[in-house]
């Protein structure tokens, strides 16, 4: 195949060697395309994600448009659960989600690792073959693996979390399985010529320091020993509010971390700077990507460059792009990267556009009928976290019944926008009743969220 003459030759290597710890004269350029790579050349979410020759087609627009230095294949967390036995909800805009867990009902270890000729690896793997020999010397191309305790959490349902308090020895039995389908999905992907095993788990943000050493500490430390040891690179991807938990993360030394808007860059970047280890984030994905405009996107940027130091450095979205995310806007962050001295000078007089007036009532709180639970989520159908976070508020919908009313509002909307910062919610996903946060950024069992609502009722 023909290459694009105007690709970077030097932007693979550019990576690399920040992985390495060396400088370049830039920080390297990584969108998270995902579902979002479909969107431009036509196809939805399920075209992309379920046929390699869209899917070639689709990452190759990425390439000529978005010029990247490294570029995941897909972001899709339930490709090893749908093997594994959970049923998926799909959407033509978000990458799909799990709707049914085969552990749901009985406390077992499964034993069956995934083949390369199972479910929808033969799409994926096809694609990586095809990516990395057309145009892996211009770029570093990641895999991505579905971490252990995002994994745990599809077989299982919601549950899990109360494993992990009342059965630990159970819920350790089950995360080693976890570790084990992903330490052969990397076999997979290597094999397959990915420069990066990128394992990622969402959920990491939603447990505490003392449940990652306790029970995932030992896990990753050897899922990225065993990366290292045959030569690859590691990065570990965390969404949601990870921050307790950065130090715990470089403990078990993956390459590089990446991280989503919820986290402060500079304090997460002091932390990777101790352990040597490379920091990749974290351009917010609907305030700033999916609504903002060129300028906007030029500016998050600028600054991030200007407030942090460049050593080890990735410039990223958060998470996997929003479906509709205009495509000027990833190429204003590209711009930004590898033009910063000219769009500097063009963001002069830059002054941020005020987002759409639409008016938001909140509900009058002392005065409800019966408890109302709000749920505040990026988007559960995109959002590993928030998924789990809205699903437990259907169990208490379910147990309780007419009793209690159950809402959600997601970020990646703009009422939901306006009303998450009317409210002002921190964290996301988060859970409020009655107008009070209950639960931040960590998912409560279904014991601990009955419990709060009894409280009130």
């Amino acid at each position: 195949m023909e290459l694009n003459p105007e690709l970077p030759k030097n932007g693979k290597n550019l990576l690399i060697n920040t992985f390495k710890g060396i400088s370049g004269k830039r920080v390297p350029w990584v969108p998270f395309a995902g579902i979002h790579a479909g969107k431009l050349v036509g196809y939805d979410a399920t075209e992309v994600l379920t046929d390699s020759e869209r899917l070639k087609k689709a990452l190759i627009e990425v390439i000529k448009l978005y010029r990247p230095d490294g570029m995941p294949i897909t972001f899709d967390l339930q490709l090893e659960a749908e093997i594994l036995g959970c049923n998926l909800m799909w959407d033509k805009k978000a990458p799909p989600s799990v709707k049914a867990h085969p552990l749901a009902e009985k406390k077992e270890i499964p034993t069956r690792l995934p083949e390369p000729e199972d479910g929808r690896f033969p799409v994926v793997l096809e694609v990586m073959e095809y990516m990395s020999k057309n145009f892996g010397n211009e770029v570093a191309f990641f895999g991505l693996v579905t971490g252990p305790l995002t994994l745990a959490s599809h077989l299982r349902g919601t549950d899990f979390f109360m494993d992990m308090i009342e059965d630990p020895e159970y819920a350790s039995s089950l995360l080693e399985y976890a570790k084990n389908v992903a330490l052969q999905v990397k076999d997979f992907y290597i094999e397959a010529g990915m420069d990066v095993i990128a394992v990622v788990d969402p959920l990491v943000s939603q447990v505490s320091p003392r449940h990652f050493k306790k029970f995932l500490l030992t896990l990753y430390s050897e899922i990225f020993a065993e990366i290292r040891n045959e030569g690859y690179f590691s990065a570990f991807f965390v969404c949601g509010d990870a921050s307790k938990n950065i130090e715990v993360m470089c403990q078990s030394k993956p390459d590089a971390i990446f991280v989503d808007e919820n986290v402060n860059m500079k304090e997460a970047k002091i932390i990777c700077g101790k352990y040597e280890i490379t920091l990749g984030g974290n351009i917010p994905l609907t305030t700033i990507m999916l609504y903002g405009t060129q300028q906007d996107n030029m500016k998050y940027v600028v600054d991030m460059l200007d407030s942090l130091d460049n050593n080890q450095l990735i410039i990223a979205p958060g998470c996997d792009m929003p479906y509709d995310t205009p495509p000027e806007n990833a190429i204003a962050v590209q711009q930004a990267i590898k033009e910063t001295e000219t769009v500097r000078k063009m963001l002069k007089d830059y002054t941020k556009v005020e987002e759409a007036e639409i008016d938001i009532e909140l509900p009058d709180y002392s005065n409800l009928e019966k408890p109302l639970v709000e749920v505040f989520t990026l988007d559960s159908a995109t959002c590993a976290a928030c998924t789990y976070m809205v699903s437990v508020a259907h169990v208490a919908k379910k147990h309780y019944g007419e009793r209690i009313d159950v809402v959600e509002y997601k970020f990646s909307e703009l009422e939901g926008i306006k009303r998450i910062k009317k409210m002002g919610v921190e964290k996301l996903p988060s859970i409020y009743i009655n107008g009070k946060l209950k639960f931040s950024s960590i998912i409560p069992c279904k014991e601990e969220l009955f419990a709060e609502i009894d409280k009130v009722l």
